[in-house]
């Protein structure tokens, strides 16, 4: 790749990862903008392929279709799950329900998937009598714990599915227990960490309004939102292949403490692309641990950073400079920290 390309495409990364915070029309047009992004990444790298216009058609589908139907059903029934919540909150009190609701969805999430336990986060958060700096918060925890939970098995996200398909040969031999065992011990400690931070945003009751929430959302809403996640995904599947030569110049022959700061990208480049570059049989497990750590953090920073963050964001009305204000001091935090114990104990 020539000097212009890799400086058109490292351009293309600083624009996702400043204009949504300094023009208030792209932070409206998020996933728009990032379509955008995604189209002039491919057309810079010369990635265009009918496989990938076919691939950017067809792999949103699915999780559309998830966020669709499922809104559709919560507004039939969403009243039911608001009188269990009510029920629940009174049973155990405010703070240990939302301790409970962040730590078991991110735990479950890599059963059910992430995109399946963000849309029941979303249900739950919109049910509840929060503050919206409250709601963003606690969204955004929950995402982290989501993004951190789904790794534990290959069914949970495509990082995760990637990271299995990449280790099945020798010498891991990796099956579909290998990343609970390799990264278990680093996964359950963040999970109640944030669903500790998430419980102290219940100082008060919770109270779920049936009424009020069955009637709060058109299907004309739900159908918007819905297109809103295809164009997402659409955006971030041609982004993430159109940055795959950056990418793959800039990484392939860094050390492991220098990957885990490079892999801060992840906050607007699906971690999964990442993953697929840097993952190889030959890396001793110590340096996939720093990989995959990196990886799972980062990608809670932004929106575009994980499924999860936006279908949240999308269902919750969160902007980018909100999600950014509450995830930031946190995940970067958590980054040092991360880092300063991997380097300690591997």
């Amino acid at each position: 790749m020539s000097v212009v390309v890799m400086t058109l495409l490292s351009l293309i990364v600083l624009a996702a990862l400043t204009l949504p915070f300094l023009v208030h029309k792209v932070e409206e047009e998020l996933e728009i903008f990032l379509l955008v992004c995604g189209v002039a990444a491919v057309t810079v790298s010369g990635a265009w392929s009918g496989h990938l216009m076919a691939e950017a058609l067809k792999e949103p589908v699915a999780i559309t279709a998830a966020v669709l139907v499922l809104g559709v059903l919560f507004k039939r029934f969403g009243h039911h799950t608001a009188h269990a919540i009510h029920a629940l909150e009174n049973k155990t009190g405010p703070k240990t329900l939302l301790f409970l609701t962040v730590f078991v969805i991110g735990l479950f999430s890599s059963v059910l998937t992430a995109i399946i336990a963000a849309l029941i986060t979303a249900e739950i958060i919109k049910l509840l009598d929060l503050p919206a700096r409250a709601k963003t918060q606690l969204a955004v925890y929950a995402c982290f714990a989501i993004g951190f939970g789904a790794i534990l098995t290959p069914i949970g996200e495509p990082l995760s599915t990637i990271v299995i398909a990449k280790l099945k040969a020798e010498p891991y031999h990796a099956d579909f227990f290998f990343l609970l065992r390799l990264m278990g011990v680093w996964i359950v400690p963040a999970l109640i960490l944030f669903a500790a931070l998430a419980a102290r945003l219940g100082k008060q009751a919770l109270t779920a309004k049936p009424q009020q929430q069955a009637e709060a959302e058109t299907y004309r809403q739900i159908l918007l939102r819905a297109g809103k996640v295809y164009l997402f995904v659409a955006a971030l599947i041609l982004l993430g292949e159109g940055l795959k030569p950056l990418a793959a110049r800039t990484i392939t022959h860094l050390s492991k403490y220098a990957l885990y700061w490079i892999n801060s990208l992840s906050a607007v480049l699906d971690n999964a692309t990442l993953a697929s570059i840097e993952i190889m049989p030959s890396l001793p497990k110590e340096t996939l641990v720093f990989l995959l750590a990196s990886l799972i953090l980062a990608g809670g920073l932004l929106i575009p950073g994980n499924i999860p963050n936006i279908i949240c964001a999308s269902k919750l009305g969160i902007k980018s400079r909100d999600w950014a204000r509450a995830a930031l001091p946190v995940g970067i935090l958590l980054m040092l920290v991360y880092f300063f114990l991997l380097s300690i104990v591997l």
